[in-house]
């Protein structure tokens, strides 16, 4: 077998094909230039922008990254967003405070969401329902 790739548009044609979601969404991989000196000075605006994200109904999922034993931060995490296009998403990664002054360097990756479950409750007077 070769290491050729494949086309993108091919596994985006089989996955519908097989009745999965193909929604296309983007990655946003953020980890510190110079130590978590910078990381800490600009945590604050770098949480406004994300909220800001949230409620623009752009943020997916965000997030630290723990070290590999689970017990600290290194100033890394991770971003899904939604975005037309991965212009798009590197122009939404760029305006990140955390980018902007030079704390952190970006790369954005596509990613296409096909297969896993989201369970969602809601609670009203006591009660729990879930909608699958």
């Amino acid at each position: 077998m070769s290491n050729q790739s494949v086309p993108a548009a091919n596994i985006i044609a089989l996955s519908k094909n097989k009745g999965f979601l193909a929604k296309q969404l983007y990655v946003v991989f953020t980890t510190p230039v110079a130590g978590m000196g910078p990381v800490m000075q600009n945590i604050e605006a770098h949480l406004a922008f994300q909220e800001s994200l949230q409620q623009r109904g752009i943020m997916f999922a965000a997030g630290p990254h723990w070290s590999e034993d689970e017990t600290s931060w290194d100033g890394d995490g991770m971003v899904v967003i939604r975005a037309g296009s991965l212009a798009e998403a590197r122009t939404i990664a760029a305006a990140d405070p955390m980018h902007a002054n030079g704390a952190r360097k970006f790369i954005v990756r596509p990613w296409l969401i096909n297969e896993g479950a989201i369970t969602i409750k809601l609670s009203y007077a006591g009660k729990t329902f879930e909608l699958l």
